[in-house]
């Protein structure tokens, strides 16, 4: 079997969904979700295959595969394209594969369940145009979502492809296609709604945020290209390339080449990956569906730009000898990472929206990864990528099933409550069995719950990481965001799940259908599972006992590999136990005799801190105060009304007021005196000529004779007077 053609192929049913839907099967829901999944099997199958190939005896593991072709002509080369296989993407490849098939699973019944049939509004929600109302009074309108069925699925399909194509490329041209279309992709879903003035606006936002990392990212790509004269990794990251970018000084800036590279590529990862401070988008990315959400969060958007950060750790990390000294990216990745980690966290546990405390999480998790890679903790950060996004995506689609649940009890009951407050909820782990357990495995593996969780695994070597590494301050900083995470985990599942309900939508929910909760149960399989591969050889009891594949798999590609802090101390261990532990206790103590719907006892707690973190630092608000307004004013006073109304709109009525005057001018200069009158002056001489010629045409011979004696004499005359 052809494994290299067989990774060329991994995108391209996607893309095919996509046109097959937009252009053939639109107006059929039923075909466009199946060719939609259809080509999302095909593409798990093909990473499948290429999967277990490349773990296996015969596959990658020292050297990378690499295929490319030409494709666009520049003078006498070609810029290629191309596919690659390193542990990088083997690892990548495996958990977007399978996220990705199962959202488009769980995407049918999440359309389609609670749906009378030929009723076009979101399913299990009353009518579209009616409105719900939250625990706080404020008023949400429904939207409809049956009418742009098939255009979800060819959207997301759209998505799949672009995040494949970013993972199987072998260099930058492809790599930013793809990291681009997903920009466009993720526009389109989080505005999915868009008569819904709030999708519209979060859509935008997205768009717009992620817009500033990008530009960034691209002049440090071009950058690199100007440099090296390649797009392909094998180059760019060869030891020859690197050495020479980490000692040569950038003009610009005075660093190294490697260094401002590096710091222009983290710029498009903190903008893709919701780090501080262009966190603000990630939150707001809820309005999309919730499978939109679980496809950002976990298979695509947000784990680009973790991947893209393990990719080019190379660029970010060269000169770095191992030890304290940190390269210049390094030591801002683990910064604003550390940083992001708890800022996020500390907004999380005050957070009312089921998918709102996740969508915090996410960018909490992400800040995890960046640290880790800021410390040099390389496979700790591209493990904790793996196993984020299987307990990330089984969250986000149990909160789907969650609010499913719910709005079914809205719709039997009346009770025009939100569906997504979590205050609104309780009692549901009875109502929703299925859904209760494997939310609980998720939950549980976000929280780090010890040694049955990935999350646990994978979490604590990136403490690990960061205290054999020598950084205290981050280690610190990272347990608390550990601890935090716990205990707004907790706050989420008991609120959810546990007491009684406490309205009557939440005592009428029920349970979803397989096609929802199927792949629910898949993914908490990997929740648990997908950590036991990564058990390192030093931690105590089970060290050593189980192969840690996942670390001798990916530790085989990295180029810094042997300045990567390893053993496993004590002292992390204990942290993790005991900020996992204690948070799943605090939040359940604290939440487990909730009986309304507005209090929240940390209100009592924190008093006006509660309200800062409520509002999210009120971060949004300081950027409308600081960047939208003034970008507002100046758009309307000066660009509007003095450049656009006083400049060029008075330019143009000038030139115009001016065309006017020398258009009359040159009428009364020339045409009419010389166009009209002299056309009117040939006519009339014309006629008056004709007129005094009659008289020759008398029409007698004799007259006729005359003339032509009288010009023949003329014609002697002249010719003797020319000769002689």
């Amino acid at each position: 079997m052809n494994y290299e053609i067989l990774t060329w192929l991994i995108p391209l049913p996607p893309l095919l969904a996509f046109f097959l839907i937009v252009l053939l099967t639109n107006k059929n829901n039923r075909i466009s979700h199946s060719v939609a999944i259809v080509a999302a099997g095909i593409s798990w199958l093909l990473s499948m295959l290429v999967f277990f190939w490349a773990i296996g005896k015969n596959g990658v593991q020292e050297k990378a595969l690499s295929s490319s072709i030409p494709w666009l002509p520049t003078a006498g080369t070609w810029l290629d394209i191309g596919v690659g296989l390193d542990a990088l993407t083997i690892i990548t490849l495996f958990f977007v594969a399978w996220t990705v098939f199962m959202i488009f699973i769980y995407s049918v019944g999440y359309h389609n369940f609670g749906q009378p049939k030929g009723d076009h509004d979101h399913p299990g929600l009353p009518p579209h145009g009616a409105t719900l109302e939250d625990g706080k009074g404020n008023q949400q309108k429904v939207m409809s979502i049956e009418p742009m069925y098939a255009r979800f699925f060819a959207f997301i399909s759209l998505f799949a492809f672009a995040m494949f194509v970013l993972v199987v490329s072998n260099n930058l041209l492809t790599l930013y296609i793809g990291w681009e279309i997903m920009g466009l992709c993720s526009y389109l879903l989080i505005g999915f709604w868009y008569a819904k003035p709030s999708a519209r606006a979060a859509g935008q936002k997205a768009f717009l945020t992620t817009r500033i990392g990008d530009v960034f990212m691209l002049i440090g790509l071009v950058s690199l290209y100007t440099l090296t004269g390649s797009l392909h990794y094998e180059v760019i990251f060869s030891e020859e390339v690197l050495h020479i970018l980490a000692t040569t000084i950038s003009p610009i800036s005075g660093l190294s080449w490697a260094g401002l590279i590096g710091i222009l590529i983290f710029i498009g990862v903190v903008g893709k990956s919701s780090q501080f401070p262009l966190h603000v988008w990630l939150p707001d990315a809820m309005e999309g569906p919730t499978p939109v959400s679980a496809m950002i969060h976990a298979a695509t958007m947000v784990s680009a730009g973790v991947y893209l950060a393990l990719r080019f750790f190379p660029i970010l990390s060269a000169g770095w000898e191992g030890g304290q000294i940190l390269t210049v990216p390094m030591l801002i990745m683990a910064v604003i990472g550390s940083f992001t980690a708890l800022f996020a966290a500390t907004i999380a546990v005050t957070q009312r929206d089921v998918k709102r405390v996740l969508a915090y999480s996410t960018i909490s998790q992400l800040g995890y990864m960046i640290a880790a890679l800021g410390v040099g903790a390389y496979t700790a950060a591209a493990f904790h990528l793996l196993t984020h996004a299987f307990f990330k995506a089984l969250l986000f689609l149990g909160s789907g099933s969650i609010i499913h649940g719910m709005e079914h009890g809205v719709l039997t009951t009346g009770e025009h409550v939100d569906p997504q407050n979590m205050f609104n909820m309780g009692g549901l782990r009875k109502k929703m069995p299925v859904t209760f357990i494997t939310f609980l495995l998720g939950g549980l593996a976000l929280a780090g719950f010890p040694i049955i969780t990935a999350g646990f695994w994978s979490k604590d070597e990136i403490l690990s990481g960061a205290f054999n590494g020598g950084y205290l301050l981050v280690f610190v900083v990272l347990a608390a965001a550990a601890l935090l995470t716990a205990f707004y985990t907790m706050r989420q599942i008991t609120l959810v799940f546990f007491g009684k309900p406490r309205t009557k939508a939440a005592a009428h929910a029920h349970e979803n259908p397989w096609t929802m909760t199927g792949p629910l149960v898949v993914l908490s399989f990997f929740a648990v599972a997908a950590g036991w591969i990564g058990i390192p050889e030093a931690f105590p009891v089970f060290g050593g006992k189980i192969p840690n594949l996942f670390g001798e798999f990916v530790g085989s590609m990295l180029h810094q590999g042997g300045h990567e802090a390893t053993g496993h101390s004590v002292i992390p261990l204990l942290t993790s136990l005991v900020v996992s532990l204690g948070g799943l206790t605090f939040g359940y103590l604290m939440y487990r005799f909730i009986h309304d719907t507005v209090r929240d006892p940390q209100e009592w707690a924190l008093g006006k801190l509660y309200t800062l973190l409520e509002n999210k630092y009120y971060i949004d608000e300081i950027y409308q105060l600081i960047f939208i307004k003034p970008a507002k004013w100046l758009s309307k006073r000066v660009v509007y009304q003095w450049m656009d109304k006083t400049i060029l709109d008075g330019g143009l009525h000038g030139l115009g007021a001016f065309g006017f005057w020398l258009g009359n001018k040159f009428r009364n200069w020339f045409d009419l005196p010389v166009v009209n009158k002299g056309g009117d002056a040939l006519a009339s001489g014309t006629r008056h000529l004709g007129m005094d010629m009659k008289i020759t045409q008398s029409g007698r011979v004799q007259d006729y004779f005359m003339w032509a004696l009288g010009i023949s004499l003329l014609g002697i005359v002249i010719f003797y007077l020319i000769l002689f």
